[in-house]
């Protein structure tokens, strides 16, 4: 694959290379006497110097003859030198920041590339959107590299987006010079039974030679895994047991142990490796998605690999998880993910391997970052009103959310969330109906959930149940939805739940908290309805807000939010609720609400 995410195209710069590597020409930059860790034979070599000119590394070894005149000089003595960290599977919408803010929060922690799936914006403004955040992306050192939406949307036929994508679409997208293949593919059902259009979508990238990530989330490793990974799908980051982590690197397919604010699935999956005598080539880290509070307070791949050495990853084959692993899963190894002669100069200084306190950053050669911050200011990038204005829906009134039945009671199906996971349990509860309206029971834990579509004005709306949150009093309200963003309202009562899904209608989207008729927590989202163009530290300041509103309100669980958020999406199992109903995802069969 042609790069383009290295300042300088090799065949440009190779004979100065040559000349800094021989002493006929100074380095820009020298780093001296550093432990450097050599992802490529997984080894710490002592005392190393690092040449750098024209953005690429000219010389590993000692380099004194490198250094001239303009030759700026890093000594790194008792410092750790590695490549610098890439995430191969990110979401930047999650973290509701734009793509310039997060690569503030993520650089200085050692981040320089990020292999970013905008399907969350594409959802909402097709490929406006994605082009939005391409330009918001390119005033940041971070190398923002594009995997083309691959599912809008997620499931066809299960919900309704604001845009679509089809084959015609994904051809355009892979000529683009920032994209490197194909987002995540959440249509596995469409890839396993052979739908055309699918199988097409996949087949547009593979004819660019480009990577087709994957997204397998059903605990299954036989027939259907394999069919999956046959039609060209190279990764995926959906492993939550040790044994799907397992047989998917046994298979070829690089594993990507997911470690984000709300999905904790490394633990298990670390056990593939820890437990198994495997080669770790197939296996990465990923974030998938990450909010402010944990970028902020924990960071972002340094943190990560910390995780992974708790579990028993040794530090080396963490750093590679995320270095060199990641390069050749996008077949850019050639450029990206190690620390040699030729490569592109993205590196990290840790000041020891245990805390792994990233100090300093070099993105292509620059010093981009220094002991937690960014070394210059990238500037502003302002979204085009178009952008802005994307929640077309009327205002809500308290019996909009009745929910009618005949008789004295009823037997629900109702969707239980797991603290910490993506997939949920299909339960059923009896629940009293009163004046033809059936009553929530709070000694239950059961909520009344809405999902309304807000791109077309269709009207359409799903109506469910939800249990686990453990809220007895009040109403919750996002337009962050994965993946088609429509407005999701939960609650105990139609009072509080008008007024939550009002004011998102009112601010052009976000999330809110509210009891008793009172707003305990916002954060608005006026660009797409699911980021804000506030700072970061703005930003982390309103979804701590927000998170201490769901703990008052009596919810326990981790980054709760991001748990509604995924409520609607079709290809998680076990039940989804849609603006067109209640989704049994291991059968793809809409359910009936409730059971005769």
């Amino acid at each position: 694959m042609i790069n383009y995410f290295c300042k300088k195209p090799l065949w440009e710069v190779s004979r100065t290379l040559a000349d800094v590597a021989q002493g006929r020409k100074e380095a820009d930059t020298v780093i001296t006497n550093c432990n450097l860790i050599n992802v490529c034979t997984h080894e710490i070599q002592e005392n190393i110097d690092v040449a750098i000119v024209e953005g690429r590394i000219a010389m590993v070894g000692n380099c004194k003859h490198c250094i001239g005149k303009n030759t700026i000089v890093v000594d790194a003595t008792g410092k750790y030198l590695a490549p610098a960290f890439m995430d191969a599977h990110i979401h930047i919408e999650s973290s509701m920041l734009t793509a310039g803010e997060y690569a503030k929060a993520v650089v200085p922690h050692g981040t320089s590339a990020i292999f970013m799936d905008p399907h969350e914006i594409y959802n909402v403004l097709g490929s406006k959107g994605a082009k939005y955040m391409l330009e918001d992306a390119s005033r940041a050192p971070l190398k923002a590299i594009l995997s083309a939406p691959s599912c809008v949307p997620a499931v066809p036929g299960f919900e309704d987006t604001g845009s679509s994508v089809g084959p015609e679409d994904i051809a355009e997208m892979m000529k683009l010079k920032e994209c490197s293949g194909l987002g995540e593919m959440m249509n596995f059902p469409g890839i396993v039974f052979s739908d055309k259009k699918t199988h097409e979508i996949v087949g547009e990238t593979l004819k660019a030679g480009k990577i087709a990530t994957g997204h397998y989330s059903i605990p299954e490793t036989d027939k259907g895994l394999n069919a999956y990974i046959a039609s060209g799908i190279r990764c995926c980051h959906e492993s939550t047991r040790e044994e799907d982590a397992l047989e998917k690197m046994r298979l070829g397919m690089y594993a990507l142990f997911r470690e984000g604010s709300a999905w904790h699935d490394l633990q298990e999956c670390a056990k593939a490796i820890t437990k198994h005598n495997v080669d770790t080539r197939f296996a990465c880290l990923v974030s998938d998605d990450a909010h402010p509070h944990t970028l902020i307070a924990k960071g972002h791949l340094d943190y990560i690999i910390k995780r992974a050495m708790s579990y028993g990853i040794d530090v080396i084959t963490a750093i590679q998880m995320v270095t060199i692993n990641v390069a050749q899963c996008f077949q850019l190894d050639h450029e990206l993910g190690s620390i040699a002669p030729s490569k592109c100069a993205d590196m990290v200084l840790l000041d020891n391997l245990k805390d792994f306190n990233v100090t300093d950053v070099w993105i292509d050669g620059d010093y981009v970052a220094k002991n937690g911050s960014l070394i210059n200011d990238i500037g502003s990038y302002s979204y085009p009103e178009d952008a802005t204005h994307s929640v077309h829906l009327s205002y809500k009134k308290p019996e909009d959310f009745d929910i009618l039945h005949k008789g004295d009671k009823v037997t629900a199906r109702v969707i239980e969330v797991i603290p910490a996971k993506t997939s949920t349990i299909e339960r059923f509860v009896d629940l009293d109906v009163k004046d033809g309206k059936v009553i929530i029971d709070k000694n239950k834990d059961v909520l009344k959930a809405f999902v309304f579509e807000r791109h077309h004005e269709t009207g359409t709306f799903g109506i469910g149940f939800i249990k686990g949150f453990g809220i007895k009093n009040g109403a919750l309200a996002q337009t962050v939805t994965h993946d088609a963003h429509n407005l999701i309202v939960v609650g105990t009562n139609n009072e509080d739940m008008a007024v939550a899904a009002n004011e998102l209608i009112k601010c052009g989207g976000g999330l809110v908290a509210v009891r008793n008729g009172k707003i305990l927590g916002k954060v608005e989202l006026p660009i797409a309805g699911i980021m804000s163009d506030k700072p970061l530290l703005d930003m982390d300041k309103d979804v701590h807000g927000l998170e201490l509103a769901w703990e008052d309100l009596g919810c326990t669980l981790p980054s709760p939010f991001m748990t509604m958020s995924i409520i609607p999406l079709a290809c998680l199992p076990e039940l989804r609720l849609t603006n067109r109903g209640i989704v049994d995802c291991r059968t793809f069969i809409f359910q009936k609400l409730f059971v005769e």
